[in-house]
């Protein structure tokens, strides 16, 4: 169990980190699905900050600080479910892969932090 919970983990501070990245450098396909969805762009920076606290959050967790990585991964998850909240209310469909993508690796963080 504690290797399941090491290596989703792993994955999901990285996935979450390289997005948190590729938010703060306004790529090309961030701009485009966000403004898509009618997030505006003033709102990357603080959603970029947000993602690197959970990918922290989920570090610390795996060194040690159990409780903080608990949190983190909570904040993960209603953070994309506010992700999958806006593509629903702006009924982009298409690219519900991303976001649910990163819930699901949220979800599965938290239950493998909460089981250990």
């Amino acid at each position: 169990m504690f290797t399941a919970y090491v290596v989703v983990t792993v994955i999901t501070i990285t996935v979450n980190a390289g997005i948190a990245i590729a938010d703060f450098l306004r790529a090309e396909f961030v701009l485009a699905n966000s403004a898509e969805v009618g997030l505006p762009q003033s709102w990357l920076f603080p959603l970029a900050a947000l993602k690197t606290a959970g990918a922290v959050g989920l570090l610390l967790g795996l060194l040690g600080a159990r409780f903080i990585g608990i949190a983190a991964a909570i904040g993960l998850v209603l953070f994309f479910v506010g992700a999958l909240g806006a593509h629903f209310r702006a009924r982009v469909y298409h690219n519900m892969a991303f976001p649910g993508g990163y819930f699901l690796l949220a979800v599965a963080s938290l239950a493998l932090a909460a089981a250990r």
